[in-house]
């Protein structure tokens, strides 16, 4: 059989795939237009392809929804991409924040950068870099969170002329548009070699995304380096779990592999304990992209050392496209392995809840803290995602749909509060006394910390009641138990930053909120209402995640 005839053109259903090809069309488009466009035109350029992109893949998405209502699921691309009611969901809350974290990213109110009329090289030779002899020494220039260059030397002379003449990094749009896109083919692949394809789509550019902060490059760097190296060996690890996955079925196709399984073709000892091996190296790449411990060491360094509208973006969507990833290989493909992997899984679920919440309440830096905050809410998500039932499914979309919209809101409030310096101010202690200062931005972070915590009238408090509801259901009671009791422990980290912006005095250097654009407050305000709704009125969003909770299987 050939390849054409194996892919077959009418097999290729361009309709329900319409929402990934407008994403991965546009950061197509994008890299054509950082390559032609004129220098002076790219910044809107590029805000307005991607943002516009994003609400047409949208709106795409909302005509494909009303077909699957209609229709029923399906597959494209000969299998390779499966449109069923968690594709769909999850795609739609990773477009919301998404959209989000592209506006914050255009944001250019917030930073403000001197840099200087002379730079001298490290021969000593002064270098003019812009400006007439009248121009200010300490010229004040307005900043996005990203570096003007990001192939210079942190601090080097080629830095500063870059700085100083203004330049844009815009090349993040397009490596934003192409990470988005992966995450939207992540949850909805029908095989582990475009699972794997998609993983590498939304890494690689995030990779580059992380080491692109403006302030503290050398940090940024770091962060950037640490998440690559251990990203590949989370993708090698994934490959190998593939290849025993087809070893043991011979089939790489996950409906294929769950027959094979549940079927009982798996009747030699050996093509058992492949898939045994199959699906341990499997969740372990996954696990690795959800943040889990111990597999989720990466993720305090990544957050703190990347820009913070790329730590939004990761924090929120990356987290929603795993878990879709995860939740399918565990109930389309080794849900007949249940009980092989249902004890190690429980094991991780606590191990990075308990570890988590116990490194949290150490942190002094807001965003580390957030950062471990993170990875205690995937132990949570986990409660549910390892509950084979479709209420732990609907459970799990619920939880990490919700989750997405307060923890980009979180990070991307942040990034309004500055110190002297203009950097961002994220140590707790300077946040002492900014609810009585500022009492709308105290509230809304009061909001976004309760949520986290599972305050009642949240949507983390529905969140975790629907997990914990779906997992004693199913029996899974020491996992309950387990998450209460972080939950509670949790709880003093996140009140214990709002006593310090409500009850306590402001230090004497305490840092300014800059007032944004619209491109951060309305996202922000949008963020903090969907947090409120969704703990006063949540049955809407339950009753989709509920409906939208069946996998398709083949």
């Amino acid at each position: 059989m050939t390849l054409a005839s194996a892919l077959d053109a009418h097999s290729i259903d361009y309709f329900r795939l319409s929402p990934m090809l407008i994403v991965f069309g546009a950061g197509v488009i994008a890299v054509l237009v950082e390559a032609f466009a004129p220098k002076q035109r790219r910044y809107r350029a590029q805000l307005w392809l991607a943002g516009g992109a994003l609400v047409a893949a949208f709106v795409a998405l909302m005509f494909v929804t009303a077909s699957f209502m209609a229709d029923g699921a399906s597959v494209a691309m000969s299998g390779a991409v499966v449109i069923d009611g968690p594709a769909l969901l999850l795609q739609g809350a990773v477009l919301v924040v998404s959209l989000g974290s592209i506006a914050v990213m255009g944001e250019r109110r917030l930073d403000r950068v001197w840099a200087p009329l002379e730079v001298r090289t490290a021969a000593g030779e002064r270098i003019a870099v812009g400006g007439s002899s009248g121009d200010a020494a300490d010229a004040d220039l307005p900043a996005d969170a990203f570096t003007p260059s990001g192939a210079t030397v942190p601090g080097s002379p080629d830095e500063l002329v870059a700085g100083r003449a203004g330049a844009i990094t815009t090349e993040v749009y397009p490596l934003a548009l192409l990470a988005v896109g992966g995450m939207m083919l992540f949850g909805a692949c029908g095989d582990l070699l475009t699972m794997f394809i998609a993983l590498e789509v939304l890494s690689l550019p995030l990779y580059l995304l992380c080491g692109l902060a403006r302030r503290r490059r050398l940090l940024s760097q770091e962060a950037s380096l640490k998440y690559f190296l251990l990203g590949a060996f989370s993708s090698a690890i994934f490959l190998f779990g593939a290849s025993f996955a087809y070893g043991a079925t011979g089939s790489l196709s996950l409906s294929a592999i769950g027959d094979a399984v549940a079927g009982g073709e798996l009747e030699p000892a050996a093509d058992r304990t492949l898939a045994v091996l199959a699906v341990t190296l499997l969740a372990v790449g996954l696990l690795f992209k959800v943040g889990a411990v111990p597999f989720g060491s990466w993720v305090p360094d990544v957050y703190q050392g990347a820009p913070t509208p790329v730590t939004a973006l990761m924090a929120s969507a990356t987290k929603v496209a795993a878990f879709g990833a995860l939740l399918r290989v565990l109930h389309v493909s080794f849900g007949a392995l249940e009980p092989q992997w249902r004890p190690a899984l429980w094991a991780v679920a606590i191990l990075t809840m308990v570890v988590a919440t116990l490194m949290a309440v150490t942190q002094g830096d807001l965003k580390r803290m957030l950062a471990y905050s993170s990875v205690s809410h995937v132990g949570f998500a986990l409660v549910g995602a390892i509950t084979m039932s479709q209420a732990g499914v609907a459970a799990t979309l619920f939880y990490v749909c919700a989750y997405a919209l307060s923890a980009f809101g979180a990070f991307a409030l942040l990034s309004v509060v500055r110190d002297g310096a203009g950097r961002e101010s994220t140590e707790i202690a300077s946040w002492a006394g900014l609810g009585r200062r500022r009492p709308l931005v105290g509230a809304m972070m009061s909001l976004f910390l309760l949520s986290f915590a599972g305050i009642p009238l949240t949507s983390g408090f529905i969140a975790k009641f629907a997990v914990f509801g779906a997992a004693g259901d199913d029996g899974a009671w020491p996992l309950v138990i387990v998450g209460v009791l972080c939950s509670a422990v949790a709880a003093y980290f996140y009140i214990r930053v709002i006593v310090a912006m409500f009850f306590s005095d402001p230090p004497q250097d305490a840092p300014e909120v800059v007032t944004p654009s619209l491109l951060t407050s309305v996202p922000i305000a949008l963020s903090a209402a969907l947090t409120l709704v969704l703990g006063l009125f949540p049955q809407w969003l339950l009753d989709l995640a509920t409906s939208a909770a069946a996998f398709y299987r083949g």
